[in-house]
C-alpha cells in the first residue's frame, strides 16, 4: 500500500494518507480483538453453562437430597455423557445409602432382642427379694444365651466391615484345604442335627484373605448343616475350574421359591425362619460381601427338590 501511493501521491500526501491508513488499521485491529473477544466469551459461557450447572445441582445435593438428577438433555456430547455418568454415580450412591439405612434399622433391631432379655431376666430376679438357685439359674442361663447371640451378630457385623476389598491382607491359599478343615469344624454340630455331610476336595489354589476366606467357606456349611432336616445332607466340592477356584456347597432342605434366592445375600434375611435355627441372617450376607472383596462370584440356585446350590468361584493361581 505504501508503494503504491508514494507512485500515485506527491510524497507529502502519500505521508499523510499513510499515517491515516494506519491509524485506522489500529482502530479496525482493536475493534476486531474486542469483537472476537466478546463473540468468544458469550460462546464460551453458552459452552460452559451446562457445567456451570452442574456445578450448582454438585452443590445442593446431600444426603437428604440424593433423589434429584440432572437428567441432560441435548446431543451426545461429551457434557451430556459427564451429565449422565454423574445421575449414574447418584443412583448407585442413593442405593448404599438407603441399604445403610436398612442395615442400621436391621443391626439395631437385632441387638435390641438379646438385650431386652437380659433386662427382662434381670428385672425378674430383682424382683424377686428372696430367689432360689434354680431360680438363679435359669436367669443365668437366657442370660447366657442372651450373650452368645449378641456376640454372634457383633462378630457378623465386624466380618462386614471386615470385608472391603482396601482392608484385605492376601497370601496363597488352597480351597481344598480350607474346606476340609471347615467340614471337620461342623462335623459336631452335623451329627447333632441328623446331616450327614459328603465332601470331595481336590487342590484349588488361589490368592486371598486366609480369616475372610475361611468364614465364606464355613458360613456356606453352616448353612448347609443348620438350615436343613434330619436325615438330610451336605455335599461339599472344591476343585480348580479352568481359570477358577471353585467352592460348591450343596444341602436338602425345604423348599424355597427362586424368586426369593436373591434376598438370601440381605444382611438379617431369614425368609420368616425365627427360631428354627441360630444365627441372626448374616451368613450369606457375609459370603457375599468376602466373594465381592475378592472379586469372586457367588451363584445361588434353589433346588427343585429342596435346599440350596451354591457355588463360589475365586480366581486361580498357580
Amino acid at each position: 500500500m505504501a508503494r503504491h501511493l508514494r507512485r500515485t501521491l506527491s510524497a507529502e500526501a502519500a505521508s499523510d494518507a499513510l499515517e491515516s491508513l494506519a491509524v485506522w488499521y489500529a482502530v479496525a485491529l482493536v475493534g476486531t480483538l474486542l469483537a472476537a473477544a466478546a463473540v468468544g466469551w458469550l460462546l464460551a459461557r453458552r459452552a460452559l453453562a451446562p457445567l456451570e450447572q452442574m456445578t450448582r445441582f454438585a452443590r445442593r445435593i446431600s444426603e437428604e437430597r440424593l433423589g434429584d438428577r440432572l437428567a441432560p438433555g441435548g446431543p451426545p456430547d461429551e457434557l451430556r455423557e459427564l451429565g449422565e455418568t454423574l445421575d449414574a454415580m447418584l443412583d448407585r450412591l442413593s442405593g448404599a445409602f438407603d441399604a445403610q439405612r436398612r442395615f442400621l434399622a436391621n443391626a439395631s433391631h437385632e441387638l435390641r432382642t438379646p438385650l431386652a432379655v437380659i433386662r427382662a431376666e434381670a428385672e425378674v430376679a430383682l424382683a424377686n427379694p428372696e430367689p432360689d438357685v434354680e431360680e438363679l439359674r435359669e436367669v443365668a442361663v437366657a442370660v447366657s444365651e442372651s450373650v452368645a447371640r449378641t456376640e454372634a451378630l457383633l462378630d457378623g457385623l465386624m466380618l462386614l466391615a471386615r470385608s472391603q476389598p482396601g482392608l484385605l491382607r492376601p497370601e496363597p491359599l488352597d480351597l481344598a484345604e480350607i474346606a476340609r478343615r471347615a467340614v471337620r469344624q461342623a462335623g459336631s454340630e452335623a451329627r447333632s442335627r441328623g446331616v450327614e455331610i459328603h465332601v470331595s476336595a481336590d487342590a484349588a489354589q488361589t490368592t486371598g484373605d486366609r480369616a475372610l476366606v475361611e468364614r465364606l467357606v464355613a458360613n456356606l456349611l453352616e448353612n448347609g448343616v443348620r438350615h436343613n432336616a434330619p436325615g438330610g445332607w451336605v455335599d461339599v466340592r472344591v476343585g480348580a475350574d479352568g481359570d477358577s477356584a471353585v467352592v460348591r456347597v450343596r444341602n436338602s432342605g425345604r423348599l424355597i421359591a427362586p424368586e426369593h434366592v436373591e434376598r438370601l445375600t440381605s444382611p438379617f434375611e431369614r425368609l420368616g425362619r425365627h427360631g428354627e435355627a441360630p444365627g441372626a441372617g448374616l451368613g450369606l450376607s457375609i459370603v457375599q460381601a468376602v466373594a465381592d472383596a475378592h472379586r469372586a462370584t457367588l451363584a445361588i440356585t434353589a433346588q427343585a427338590e429342596g435346599g440350596l446350590d451354591v457355588t463360589v468361584r475365586f480366581a486361580r493361581s498357580a
